[in-house]
């Protein structure tokens, strides 16, 4: 008796120098959440457009695969599963087999300095199947019927989302600086908390935002300002700021 008694205390203390006694819970790893994932895109590129403009330009509607529905960065609405499936059906029918920079049939008329349409869905793989037409609205009678509903089917979403004024936000801008010595206009200082343009500024200056920097920016400078761009001055010279919020895969 008095040697089981020995060896269940020597057990005990084992036990305890090891670790043992309570039961600790093991933290588990959060899970990383998937990052977004277009399944379908319209967006313009190209034609005689400012600098500003280009670096900011946003697709005009990205559908992504949980059904979250993004219009020129500024609206957001969601979509059921089963109409993202349509939807993805239905450009996959339409782009499938088109080159990846259409050309209008001969006899079209000449376009100069329009954006070009790209239209873009994501195929079997999950890469995005791209098409390019310049000049799609203009010259919509010489290009293949299937990219103009294609087009149709991505501006009703747009407009869809649009109409919904859920507007979209994001902890996440790009902001661009054009250099402006001569404007004329009220200036005001810098806006605190946001990083000042330096370095090369040619044509403009951009930077990406997040943390801080987001609220500090949008009210200094609201997105949608009453009286154009507003002027701003620092040490190394005048800027005209524009700026937009960031998609969830950008």
């Amino acid at each position: 008796m008095r040697l089981r008694t020995t060896l269940l205390v020597a057990l005990l203390s084992l036990v305890t120098a090891c670790g043992g006694g309570e039961p600790t819970a093991t933290a588990a790893e959060p899970e990383k959440s998937a990052p977004a994932t277009p399944v379908a895109v319209l967006r313009a590129e190209g034609g005689f457009v400012t600098a500003s403009m280009n670096v900011l330009r946003a697709p005009r509607v990205v559908v992504y695969g949980d059904g979250l529905v993004i219009a020129d960065a500024a609206y957001r609405m969601t979509i059921p599963e089963a109409e993202v499936t349509q939807t993805v059906d239905a450009l996959r029918k339409y782009l499938t087999g088109q080159p990846p920079t259409a050309t209008p049939k001969p006899g079209a008329p000449m376009v100069t300095d329009i954006p070009a349409t790209v239209l873009a869905v994501a195929g079997d793989d999950g890469k995005l199947i791209e098409v390019r037409a310049e000049a799609l609205d203009q010259v919509a009678d010489f290009y293949p019927k299937e990219l103009v509903e294609a087009k149709k089917l991505l501006d009703g979403l747009a407009t869809k989302a649009a109409d919904k004024k859920e507007a979209y936000t994001s902890d996440r801008v790009r902001v661009v600086a054009e250099s402006v010595p001569t404007a004329e206009g009220k200036r005001t200082p810098w806006p605190a908390g946001v990083p000042e343009p330096s370095g090369q500024i040619d044509p403009v200056w951009q930077k990406d935002l997040t943390g801080a920097e987001v609220p500090a920016l949008v009210k200094a400078a609201p997105p949608v300002p009453d009286a154009g761009l507003p002027i701003f001055e620092t040490k190394s010279g005048v800027f005209v700021l524009s700026w937009r919020y960031l998609l969830p895969d950008e």
